[in-house]
């Protein structure tokens, strides 16, 4: 009896780990494809918070698409949230060092966003 218990606990368990897995709330900094080898290095942080929102939006800043810098790691946009990156660039009031909170999926290096909207405070590590 005890271990049908013990099995069915694991399994139970699993199925949860499953279901959550790969599932983020993330607080970072934007910045475009083009510009992200500057979170390259130690002091990655700082140079993203530099990033204007300007360079971010020219042509071929945003052609080459949005990443995430996020507790010391670059997380690439997929097309839906680059879209949703667009947006909340287009309408932010920031001038330099977009911070925002991000929700959805993430897949190796690609965050799927399902939310991403502009936040304040600094808490980047």
């Amino acid at each position: 009896m005890r271990k049908v218990f013990a099995i069915a606990i694991v399994l139970v368990a699993a199925s949860m780990a499953l279901a959550f897995e790969g599932s983020v709330k993330l607080k970072g900094y934007v910045i475009d494809n083009a510009c992200s080898a500057r979170a390259a290095g130690d002091d990655g942080a700082a140079k993203v918070k530099a990033h204007t929102v300007k360079c971010a939006q020219m042509p071929s800043c945003a052609k080459s698409g949005y990443a995430l810098y996020a507790d010391g790691k670059l997380y690439k946009f997929d097309d839906a949230g680059n879209k949703l990156v667009a947006d909340v660039l287009k309408n932010t009031k920031t001038e330099r060092g977009l911070s925002v909170s991000v929700e959805g999926t993430v897949d190796g290096e690609t965050i799927h966003a399902t939310k991403v909207e502009e936040s304040k405070g600094d808490d980047m590590k």
